[in-house]
């Protein structure tokens, strides 16, 4: 029986939990080590108690970079049964979190089979559920309304929840007055903004902060700052609106550390690229060095089809400089909901991303799968190079549809391989070419 109500909880007494040390072995650590990353709250293991077939990680910047998935359904694409599909997907290919990002239907069974049948890390953005939960408009939902949700989320085993509490109403008047190209781009930050604005009232998931602490400490759910002003375009990257918000999320960071809530932090976005680096030690600074969760950062504005390529480009540089948990983009990116193979995409690249920049960050046996492969391509061992692959699948397809006339070779260079010639130079061996 759990003597602890949280993981920091736990942490903060010494107590080694089963999930600290599953998540301690992954990083290649001991419980000792990973132990008071977790008590400061540098790092965190999303495990509700509630998620019984969770596989436990770390995310913390010191640690190997997580890939967050977002999918669900919505009124245009109402599938759940692909959406399961894209979840078992995007677990077969290593992504760490599921956030169920549903906006239509009956979204209570879709999220208690995650929590009975993912392994990853759940996530969810209650607001958007209030809507759907009570069948209300929007200026028509109390706070009370969306606490209960939040309630309901950490009962049905969600293991981190993105609540947009850094907005308040001075926020409005920001937005007014400051005229951004975009204005709000978060959808969740955009509900809660609009909401205020009908009713008058403050923002809930900010007025009853203690209150949503107290649901979190219960079943044990990390909250997720959400960024309600993150830049939508690189014009708004780094302004008034978003960094305000942010020293917001520093001060409710302390304040959930308080009572031994898990926080992650949530940040850009669209950025420059020049911009990037300076935004991770910003919010490392002003939240304590709590985990940053980043939504690329994408680069540039004007490719829509190749976002998870503009995104992968900046998440790499986020991650190098200090992000610990990467939210993927797809190639449907500001076009649809994506597809499996858009989903497939916008996880590859994330990956590549992560693995670059733990590779930057001298991560805990980060580079171990590169040397392999090099020994493997020294080699040219075809089967041991499918081994270290991230996606073996896709490099076994490609060289199969594309055959050489020797085994020893590719359909790129033939005999004239570098790889070969010198293998048989340094051996000794003639060298046949024509």
């Amino acid at each position: 029986m759990r003597t602890y109500k949280t993981q920091m909880e736990a942490a903060r007494r010494g107590i080694v939990t089963e999930e600290l040390k599953k998540a301690a072995e992954k990083e290649q650590m001991t419980p000792e080590e990973l132990m008071p990353l977790i008590a400061q709250g540098k790092a965190v293991i999303c495990a509700n108690k509630n998620h019984a077939c969770i596989e436990p990680q770390a995310v913390g910047s010191m640690l190997r970079t997580k890939i967050n998935v977002n999918l669900g359904v919505s009124r245009d694409c109402r599938d759940y049964d692909i959406e399961m599909r894209k979840v078992m997907e995007a677990v077969r290919l290593g992504a760490d979190a599921v956030m169920d990002l549903s906006s239509h239907g009956d979204t209570g069974p879709f999220r208690r089979r995650l929590a009975s049948e993912c392994p990853a890390m759940i996530g969810t953005v209650p607001v958007y559920d209030s809507v759907i939960h009570y069948q209300r408009d929007l200026d028509l939902l109390t706070a009370k309304d969306f606490i209960d949700v939040v309630r309901l989320h950490a009962q049905d085993g969600v293991d981190f929840v993105t609540l947009h509490c850094g907005i308040t109403r001075k926020t409005i008047d920001q937005i007014r007055r400051h005229k951004r190209k975009m204005n709000i781009v978060s959808r969740g930050g955009s509900l809660v903004f609009a909401w205020m604005c009908m009713t008058g009232n403050e923002n809930p998931f900010y007025e009853y902060f203690d209150e949503i602490l107290e649901i979190c400490r219960e079943y044990d759910v990390t909250i997720s700052l959400g960024d309600a002003c993150r830049p939508g375009c690189l014009a708004d990257a780094s302004d008034v609106c978003q960094i305000e918000e942010l020293v917001r999320l520093g001060e409710l960071t302390r304040r959930a550390w308080e009572k031994d809530v898990q926080v992650i932090v949530e940040g850009p976005g669209h950025m420059p690229m020049d911009q990037i680096a300076a935004n991770m030690k910003i919010q490392q600074t002003i939240c304590g060095g709590a985990p940053f969760y980043v939504l690329g950062p994408l680069v540039t504005d004007i490719a829509p089809g190749y976002d998870h390529i503009t995104s992968a480009i900046g998440g790499a540089i986020a991650a190098a400089s200090g992000a610990a948990f990467l939210c993927y983009v797809t190639p449907a990116e500001h076009l649809a909901l994506p597809n499996v193979e858009d989903v497939k995409q916008g996880i590859m690249a994330s990956k590549i991303a992560a693995h670059a920049a733990d590779i930057a960050k001298g991560v805990r046996g980060a580079r171990d799968m590169d040397d392999k492969m090099a020994d493997a391509r020294r080699k040219l061992d075809w089967e041991a190079q499918w081994a270290c692959a991230m996606d073996a699948r896709t490099a076994e397809k490609v060289r199969e549809e594309r055959r050489p006339e020797h085994d020893d070779t590719c359909s790129m260079c033939g005999k004239f391989c570098a790889v070969r010639s010198m293998n048989k130079a340094l051996a000794g061996e003639h060298i046949d070419i024509l």
